[in-house]
């Protein structure tokens, strides 16, 4: 890493299995956020704890991010289209995703969500002409399937905005993919770290200007409120970011998002181990489906070399220097 906080460009070799783990790593500290939101929902409503969650993760990045050895704010353009990134995974996707699962059912909810890599490898064939493997997308199928094993007995028949509640899912589906494809195109070379603090920044300056819509729901959040803020703040808007961020480094943006389709499974293992819920045969073969889903997802090949986008030169970290900041 330099004094701006960019990372040297490095040679790939070899399957990515750290950028994996760090995939996985993430998708298991996400699972834990659906219980800890559905708390303060109670007493919070969603874009305010979009902007307390995403604001107090910021002012920890601002400090954490400095700590870097000779770092350096990143340039204008840098730092645009990091910020961009963030105001596409983090305000457009977690505003999206409340708005509709509270309008749609958990299955519809769930399964919408593991159709997302779907949605994002169309995205990576129009910008990136990167064309999945078939066992990719046999891969991303079986996952589908087992989710939708995992949570078909908590479908109903849903409220009268059951169908916009879908819709809205899919446009958050949208919003993510975008992200992921961004993300790659924009933050080659600089640390995980430093890609995360600009993409929080933007993302909590979003839900700050949305929240005040709110202001009707305001009320004093309890002790157990700020201590389950806290956690998200930390564990699912820093640690969890921070860790895909660097898996999508080395990996394609489907085949990130295909890895979260632990979510779901991870969450289950939680439950039992935690709360002592009983699993049914049904969704135990749900969660191996998945599990084979993402190995298959898993195995294509790392993303190919593109002429449009390469990883910092010495040439080009100097001019990077140049930028107007």
């Amino acid at each position: 890493m330099d004094e701006n906080g960019v990372l040297s460009p490095r040679t790939r070799s070899g399957p990515p299995w750290a950028a994996l783990l760090a995939v996985v790593a993430a998708a298991l500290i996400w699972s834990t956020s659906f219980a800890v939101t559905k708390v303060v929902l109670k007493n919070v409503p969603p874009m305010t704890i979009g902007a307390i969650r995403f604001s107090a993760a910021a002012l920890v990045l601002a400090f954490l991010v400095r700590l870097q050895k000779g770092w350096r704010p990143a340039g204008r353009r840098s730092a645009l289209a990091m910020g961009g990134a963030g105001l596409l995974g983090i305000t457009a996707y977690f505003g999206l995703e409340n708005i509709g699962v509270d309008m749609a059912t958990a299955a519809d909810a769930a399964v919408i969500v593991a159709a997302f890599p779907i949605i994002t490898v169309i995205l990576e064939v129009a910008v990136h002409r990167e064309w999945p493997s078939l066992t990719r997308v046999l891969g991303m199928v079986l996952a589908v399937g087992g989710v939708w094993l995992i949570v078909r007995q908590s479908a109903s028949a849903g409220g009268a905005h059951r169908l916009l509640g879908d819709i809205i899912l899919l446009v958050a589906g949208v919003a993510w993919a975008a992200y992921n494809v961004v993300a790659r195109r924009t933050s080659a070379g600089y640390s995980p770290l430093t890609i995360t603090y600009y993409q929080t920044v933007a993302g909590a300056l979003g839900f700050v200007l949305v929240s005040p819509l709110e202001f009707r729901d305001w009320a004093m959040p309890t002790t157990v409120d700020v201590g389950m803020l806290a956690f998200l703040a930390v564990m699912c808007s820093i640690a969890a970011f921070v860790l895909y961020n660097y898996g999508l480094r080395e990996v394609t943006s489907s085949t990130a998002v295909n890895v979260l389709n632990l979510v779901p499974v991870f969450g289950l293992v939680s439950a039992v181990v935690v709360t002592g819920e009983s699993v049914g045969v049904v969704q135990g073969v749900g969660c191996l489906i998945v599990i084979a889903g993402v190995v298959l997802g898993a195995q294509a090949r790392r993303r190919p070399a593109r002429t449009t986008h390469r990883e910092p030169t010495e040439v080009s970290l100097q001019q990077h220097e140049l930028e107007p900041k």
